[in-house]
């Protein structure tokens, strides 16, 4: 009997992987390993992000894909870049024969023996967040089957970055909020007690162990009173 998973297994795997990473960093991080272990003849990942009117690369399976972002980056020219911008997959089977990067392409064999690569567009709702991006150094590594699995693992792959990436400006905007309304607080019973920032910090403090309340509610408790008429 073989007990060998099978590729839906191993993409339900990833899925479920993915959703439960965490932060946008730590959900990066784990896409480009599970690319690596569940591509076939993927040797390297990496993942390049759009951010403002620039690409960052944030996460990496290992130190090749650094090395060809930079590459990529010194050349001005590159898939991941057409990827991003155009919306589409570009591959390569040979770098050493590419026409279309040939500054790019010329580097990256003499300085990482990569021959193959596949980037594709990371996306949801049709706004393009990235691409991923596979390496191998073997000629023509990745196939039809190949290119079908990266597209289905991309898509997962967006969908747990969109979410992460949601979850982390929910968590900075209630961290802002919070930090807002200490400051109001604080400043509230330093003008209407006359006392310094120390002291209307270390009262809120008294005040929310001795309630058993965060800082924070404490805060709100303040601010709602002196608000109200």
């Amino acid at each position: 009997m073989n007990d060998e998973p099978t590729l839906s297994e191993q993409l339900a795997d990833v899925a479920r992987e993915l959703a439960e990473a965490g932060d946008v960093h730590e959900t990066l991080q784990r896409l480009v390993e599970l690319a690596v272990q569940t591509i076939e003849s993927c040797e390297h990942a990496g993942v390049s992000l759009v951010v403002g009117d620039h690409v960052e690369t944030p996460a990496q399976s290992d130190p090749v894909p650094a090395a060809i972002d930079r590459i990529q980056v010194g050349a001005g020219e590159g898939p991941y870049r057409d990827a991003i911008r155009d919306h589409e997959v570009f591959a390569t089977g040979d770098l050493a024969r590419e026409e279309r990067w040939s500054r790019f392409s010329a580097e990256v064999v003499e300085h990482t023996g990569v021959r193959s690569m596949l980037a594709m567009r990371l996306f949801a709702d049709q706004e393009t967040m990235g691409s991923l991006n596979l390496y191998a150094t073997t000629v023509d590594a990745f196939d039809d089957d190949a290119h079908s699995v990266a597209s289905i693992f991309a898509a997962h792959a967006a969908v747990a970055l969109r979410a992460a990436q949601q979850q982390q400006r929910l968590e900075e905007a209630t961290e802002s909020h919070d930090v807002d309304v200490i400051g109001k607080a604080k400043g509230l019973l330093m003008a209407h007690q006359e006392i310094d920032e120390d002291a209307a910090v270390e009262q809120m403090r008294e005040m929310a162990h001795a309630l058993d309340r965060d800082l924070r509610e404490v805060a709100d408790d303040i601010v709602a009173r002196r608000q109200r008429p």
